[in-house]
């Protein structure tokens, strides 16, 4: 039997501020205009998931109301973000970090690309988490999904799962992870086709709630 798994990165965070796991008033906006658009599309999920973050579920509630949906997650940290605040504080320890490094977004996210590519060569001492064991749980969080038997399993997660995931199914290099990780908008939904035991990419980074009246408002990326 086939799935089409839905995979949708949260809505708008609270960068820059002192709390960034929650949705912004934008995020919460964007996730219930997704639930919409996908009700429009006809699209039922038989199974939610959620990461073991407050903005996956705040995202995840969100889409179900729009949706008109009751359906009680299924919770998996292996789909939670990497701890890309304490990657970079582990990067710049006991040298200079550039200035405001957690909260202008052009210096955040300019740096990350490159962290990230040292994280995953293993360059970067005493990381929060290794490379290997994010690896292995966002895995373990897919093939957990894929043992339920669901044919249309909608979750939500985070840029960096995502990433990793579609450069996994693509068969590309890891390092093309944080490449696809810093386009995946906010509440953007990737589809992937899943069956006896094998993955194809089917959509990426679609955003079916935008439109001509709300792009300027509802397009964004942290």
């Amino acid at each position: 039997m086939s799935a089409i798994f839905h995979l949708v990165r949260h809505g708008q965070a609270s960068f820059g501020t002192d709390d960034y796991d929650r949705l912004s008033s934008i995020g919460h906006q964007q996730a219930r205009a997704l639930g919409e658009a996908l009700k429009r599309q006809g699209v039922t999920p038989d199974l939610g998931i959620i990461g073991g973050q407050k903005r996956h579920r705040e995202t995840y509630d969100g889409i179900m109301a729009g949706l008109g949906l009751d359906l009680e997650p299924m919770v998996l940290p292996g789909l939670n973000e990497f701890d890309f605040g304490g990657l970079l504080d582990a990067r710049f320890a006991g040298r200079e970090a550039p200035e405001n490094l957690h909260t202008d977004r052009r210096t955040h996210f300019r740096l990350l690309r490159d962290v990230v590519l040292e994280w995953q060569e293993g360059d970067i001492a005493n990381p929060p988490e290794a490379f290997d064991a994010f690896r292995d749980r966002v895995e373990d969080a897919i093939q957990t999904i894929e043992a339920q038997g669901a044919k249309t399993p909608l979750a939500v997660s985070s840029g960096g799962p995502i990433g990793f995931f579609t450069a996994m199914v693509m068969e590309a290099p890891a390092s093309q992870m944080i490449t696809l990780q810093l386009q995946i908008k906010n509440c953007a939904l990737s589809k992937y086709i899943l069956t006896r035991g094998r993955r194809w990419l089917h959509s990426l980074n679609e955003t079916p709630f935008l439109d001509a009246s709300n792009t300027d408002t509802f397009l964004t990326y942290s």
